[in-house]
């Protein structure tokens, strides 16, 4: 029984040690295998992240200009409409005896008529005659006198609705007569990024005329040279139905040169 026992002992320990390598041996190669897996990995997604940082880099490049180009276009809407609702409330109490008016347009192009309280507030009026140029306004200014006359009508379908009427520089349509012949219709108009371009570029000049550097951000070009005139107007009101401006020379001699009037009528 003896030598039963010890051989059966001795095959018990060669079964333990054949059956050992063979636990250890899969789970070696396992490992491995994981690891050549995870290097894998780390390197296809190295590969990604670069990639789309230079697809990013190109593409920010790209639209980096147009991005500062909307920026700047967004500002300039919300300066108009911040500064169009603040003069609305205080319109009335604010408009003195003096503003400064300011006439520009190209050359072959609609004429705008911009009067404000101080250089850098937003007009009070801004009119955009139709069918009249600028160079039309120009020739007429340089063989005299110019009488720019804005009619509209008292007898509006709101007023006869009841409703109440309307300050007489917020009126939207008007009738336009230069000299006394009729140059179309003027419209109301709210001042937004190419105005105030233009307002900013005079905003210095107190008194003066000339042509302002194009930059073709209008896109009218083909129009002709961009012409200003800037001047300081004294107001004179008749009724709530009439107002008048008329243009102050510097030195204080002889008659207006251009005088604007609006009237309902």
């Amino acid at each position: 029984s003896g030598g039963g026992g010890s051989g059966s002992f001795t095959w018990l320990l060669k079964k333990r040690s054949s059956k050992a390598p063979q636990r250890s041996g899969p789970s070696g190669q396992e490992a491995e295998d994981e690891g050549d897996e995870e290097e894998a990995g780390a390197a296809a997604l190295s590969t990604a992240q670069s990639s789309s940082t230079d697809e990013q880099s190109s593409s920010s490049s790209s639209s980096s200009s147009s991005s500062r180009k909307k920026r700047a276009d967004a500002l300039a809407r919300l300066r108009s409409v911040f500064l169009a609702a603040i003069t609305h409330r205080r319109r009335r109490r604010q408009l003195g005896s003096c503003v400064t008016g300011t006439i520009f347009g190209r050359r072959r192009g609609r004429v705008h008529v911009a009067l404000q309280t101080d250089p850098r507030s937003a007009p009070v009026l801004l009119v955009e005659m139709a069918a009249y140029s600028t160079g039309a306004l120009v020739r007429e200014m340089s063989s005299g006198l110019v009488r720019l006359a804005l009619e509209c009508e008292k007898l509006t379908p709101q007023a006869r609705a009841g409703e109440k009427r309307r300050p007489l520089l917020e009126e939207p349509t008007w009738r336009a007569y230069c000299n006394g012949l009729k140059c179309g219709y003027a419209v109301h108009r709210e001042c937004g990024a190419d105005e105030w371009r233009v307002l900013g570029a005079v905003e210095q000049v107190s008194v003066g005329a000339g042509v302002l550097p194009d930059d073709g951000a209008a896109g009218g070009a083909g129009e002709g040279d961009l012409m200003y005139m800037r001047a300081k107007f004294e107001r004179v009101v008749g009724s709530r139905d009439s107002e008048a401006f008329y243009m102050m020379n510097p030195d204080g001699s002889g008659g207006p040169e251009l005088s604007i009037y609006l009237l309902r009528v």
